[in-house]
């Protein structure tokens, strides 16, 4: 956002190479004839672009008198002339209220006046049946990704004014990320959620609870087959793609030793019986929010006793964190409670080492991570923001964030008793800041390990 050193990249077209269409104008002419009146896929207003405008007068009042840029970003190749779907990048998503795969290149410009800023949302424009493009751009012709919103249409959507991208004003180039300020700015804003943001939110936790009832009744076929965890990873990313948008981000179906590794997302192990199965996954909504839940399941429908123990760790450390959280709270407080939890029970087992050096925190080896980050258009939402606006910035209303404490035994980890090793737990739940204290989103998924024992048995039968 804002300006920098790189300009607009070409728009990618397919292979010529293997196209060998005529090239005369007769095939031309043929093409372009005998086609019913195109209709563009019109779109409504956006139940977004009210929310879009005022975080846009927001940002102008942050920045008098500065141009703001924000790009949508470009296609990215996946090999060749494929490309991955598209994704705008979220603080696009967040100004404009535009989601899902219709808008590469696309860019948004809040040029100053003296009443704050006018914004014009530049697009490439559908090539219709009337436009050469029509079987010859891959990017924006109808006969390769169907029927698109016009410029009007997108107006009628966003309340922006548009116009073609090729009318972009030559000063004004762009990059992929945007300028510190103002990325800094929108990561501060984006942190407290608006009413809309708090639904779409509330959509994505219920179709990722959903996700997991679906894992939870597929685990018999994980089980007989030899890439378990790649069933378990598919029964859900499917389910994300049939209720949402897609997946928040890359699913970890860990099972057995594999849940000691935090961000496990091969996903190629087998599921046995008598092991433990960490899926922590969200659904992203189409209006690109995403939930971001994590349960650790007995494969067999019990825990075994040793199992149990490490859960209730967990559990306890998350109650803590979830008793700490309230309006005026930091995350750093949050994440210090369930750390206590952790710290006082580890060394009640024998295996923390003695230090005399208390900030060695010798506890820590077996929970790495933080116990908490802010949620919404980004899994990791607001990341840009200062390190003391995240953790040490008090809760306020319209938050949504995360508290997710962990142990992980690895395999070879000597320093534990062998009957740890390979054990990895993690719960996690979403979390909205209200008025007087806090609303587990994810509630009505269980925690309490007799609830999560007898949910699952209702939904293996």
């Amino acid at each position: 956002m804002s300006e920098s050193a790189k300009t607009p990249a070409a728009k990618p077209s397919a292979n010529k190479a293997r196209r060998d269409l005529p090239s005369t104008q007769e095939f031309s002419d043929f093409m372009g004839s005998q086609w019913e009146p195109s209709e563009a896929a019109a779109g409504s207003h956006s139940a977004a672009a009210p929310y879009a405008a005022e975080r846009r007068a927001r940002l102008s009042e942050l920045f008098p008198g500065q141009r703001i840029v924000a790009p949508a970003g470009n296609l990215k190749p996946r090999a060749n002339d494929t490309d991955y779907r598209f994704r705008p990048l979220s603080d696009f998503a967040y100004l404009t209220g535009l989601g899902i795969d219709h808008e590469p290149g696309a860019v948004l410009v809040m040029e100053p006046t003296d009443a704050g800023h006018d914004a014009t949302l530049y697009l490439i424009p559908p090539a219709t049946a009337e436009d050469e493009g029509f079987y010859t751009d891959a990017q924006s012709g109808e006969f390769w990704i169907g029927k698109r919103p016009s410029l009007a249409d997108f107006q009628s959507m966003t309340g922006i004014a548009t116009k073609a991208l090729e009318e972009l004003p030559g000063g004004i180039r762009l990059a992929n990320h945007p300028h510190k300020n103002v990325q800094r700015a929108l990561a501060n804003l984006r942190m407290v959620k608006d009413e809309y943001e708090v639904q779409q939110m509330r959509d994505a936790v219920d179709a990722t609870i959903a996700g997991f009832e679906r894992v939870v009744a597929e685990l018999p076929r994980a089980v007989a087959h030899k890439r378990g965890e790649r069933v378990i990873e598919a029964t859900f990313d499917g389910h994300a793609r049939e209720e949402g948008n897609a997946v928040g981000y890359e699913t970890i179906a860990a099972s057995g030793p594999h849940a000691t590794t935090l961000h496990w997302i091969r996903n190629d192990g087998q599921v046995r019986e008598g092991d433990i199965l960490l899926l922590d996954a969200g659904v992203e909504v189409e209006s690109l929010y995403t939930a971001d839940v994590t349960r650790s399941l007995p494969i067999s429908g019990e825990f075994t006793d040793v199992q149990r123990r490490v859960y209730d760790v967990v559990l306890e450390a998350a109650d803590a964190a979830f008793a700490a959280s309230r309006p005026g709270a930091t995350f750093r407080q949050i994440h210090n409670a369930a750390m206590e939890v952790i710290e006082t029970r580890l060394t009640e087992w024998g295996i923390v080492p003695e230090s005399a050096d208390p900030d060695a925190r010798l506890y820590r080896r077996w929970m790495v991570h933080s116990t908490s980050h802010h949620l919404g258009l980004d899994v990791h939402d607001c990341a840009q923001a200062k390190r003391d606006l995240y953790m040490d910035g008090e809760l306020v209303p319209g938050m949504v964030f995360t508290i997710e404490p962990g142990l992980y035994f690895q395999p070879g980890d000597l320093a534990v008793p062998a009957e740890l090793r390979g054990i990895g737990i993690r719960i996690e739940d979403d979390l909205l800041v209200t008025e007087d204290g806090i609303e587990n989103l994810s509630a009505a998924l269980p925690r309490d390990p007799d609830g999560v024992v007898k949910w699952m048995a209702g939904l293996r039968r």
